[in-house]
């Protein structure tokens, strides 16, 4: 079986989707004012966090100036900003801040990774982008073979939905909501941590905290 240092290699070598090449490393090069010191990554992000982790947290894609930066998923952007110091207060981090790779951020129990690996102009990758990065999603379930998956935001849920065997009725993106998966599992949504929906208010911080009370809760079952 594949392992993780294997998965990672064959992620950072990545070069499937020419559109996305193309518009990782035009913006590694160009850079954005702020950052005109950084050696951008410019690479396809590789997921991260504990090796035996029961809980799989999935987003979207590497930001632009964030993980298409640092290299490593959610940090140095808002949506990090957001997102670690909630794992920090419900016992997933041992600190609330991820600014880049070797800053001594730890995971416990808990697995981060995105649908793509690569930053997509506008946020946005296609479908077919998403299906051709979706073997290395399904390898490192298959490494982890998590109890808990949380979909953060409708592109995540989605593409998850396509892999695991939800039991019930048609899923439906809800924040806060979660499903049963065959073999006692569960996926757990919730609406992706990003600037738009954190500095608008649909997504608060009670809000979110809520879900990770909830990911706690299926994992003390």
């Amino acid at each position: 079986m594949m392992n993780f240092q294997s998965l990672n290699e064959a992620v950072t070598a990545c070069r499937r989707c020419s559109r996305l090449v193309e518009w990782r490393e035009k913006v590694a090069r160009e850079k954005r004012r702020a950052f005109l010191t950084w050696d951008y990554w410019g690479k396809p992000v590789p997921g991260f966090g504990d090796p035996r982790a029961r809980v799989l947290v999935v987003g979207l894609a590497p930001g632009a100036h964030g993980s298409n930066r640092t290299g490593r998923m959610f940090t140095g952007d808002a949506s990090g900003d957001f997102l670690f110091p909630a794992l920090y207060r419900a016992g997933f981090a041992n600190h609330p801040v991820s600014l880049e790779r070797g800053d001594g951020l730890r995971l416990k129990d808990l697995y981060i990774t995105a649908v793509c690996r690569c930053a997509p102009p506008d946020n946005k990758p296609s479908l077919q982008e998403a299906a051709n990065c979706r073997p290395y999603l399904l390898r490192e379930i298959e490494i982890l073979d998590p109890k808990v998956y949380v979909a953060l935001g409708r592109i995540a849920f989605d593409n998850l939905v396509r892999i695991l065997s939800i039991q019930g009725d048609r899923p439906i993106f809800s924040h806060g909501v979660s499903y049963p998966i065959a073999g006692n599992k569960t996926l757990v949504c919730s609406y992706h941590p990003s600037r738009q929906n954190t500095q608008t208010g649909r997504l608060t911080t009670a809000m979110f905290d809520h879900v990770w009370d909830l990911v706690r809760e299926l994992l003390r079952r």
